[in-house]
């Protein structure tokens, strides 16, 4: 019988430091989830809007055009929707005869560092003839993951306009709004039908 006893208090006692175990395990566990949270929620307090002026010279560097004639651009965009959370310098080709398409590629950039390449491909319906060919600054706003980019983004009826040789209209889709500016051959400016989709891998059909 005392053995019996014996056995049975080590059995307990050995029940009680598994649950001990267990539960300092479990602490660690929330201590290190909280943690990841927070830095998760620090990460995307960074992403902070870029600035006017910053904007102007990538722009115009990109654009090999003067900051000033950027600057008229900007300021209207600016004055609309502030300053952006990221941009994409890129190039892009399309073609249409009423019914076209367009095909772009370039850079995506966040106000925190972080980029890597974009690919947007789209169909257009409109008054519009002829091809393009142009250089292309799309300045984007709301985006605080750039997962939330690639997705399919229409065109906004009556935003288009043409200033300095710069042609601009907005595209939006939930939060994001985008603001493709294009300098090239054939501004395609009268094309309000349409989208863009953004992805991160080239594709064929614009669909």
């Amino acid at each position: 019988m005392l053995i019996t006893n014996m056995r049975e208090k080590r059995l307990d006692r050995g029940r009680i430091s598994l649950i001990h175990i267990a539960s300092i395990f479990a602490l660690l566990a929330i201590l290190v989830l909280s943690v990841i949270n927070k830095s998760n929620a620090q990460q995307v307090n960074q992403v902070e809007n870029m600035t006017q002026s910053e904007v102007v010279k990538i722009a115009s560097r990109w654009f090999g055009m003067s900051s000033e004639s950027v600057a008229e651009v900007m300021d209207v965009i600016f004055n609309k929707h502030g300053g952006p959370s990221a941009y994409i310098r890129g190039e892009e080709a399309g073609g249409a005869f009423v019914i076209g398409a367009r095909y772009g590629r370039g850079e995506l950039v966040m106000s925190d560092g972080h980029s890597e390449p974009v690919y947007w491909r789209g169909p257009t319906i409109g008054p519009d003839y002829g091809g393009n060919a142009a250089k292309t600054f799309t300045l984007i706003y709301n985006l605080q993951n750039p997962d939330d980019l690639f997705r399919r983004y229409p065109g906004v009826d009556g935003s288009a306009f043409f200033i300095a040789g710069l042609a601009v209209n907005f595209q939006e889709r939930g939060d994001v709004i985008l603001a493709p500016i294009r300098a090239g051959v054939g501004g395609r400016l009268g094309v309000n039908v349409g989208y863009l989709k953004y992805s991160r891998k080239a594709g064929k059909i614009p669909f």
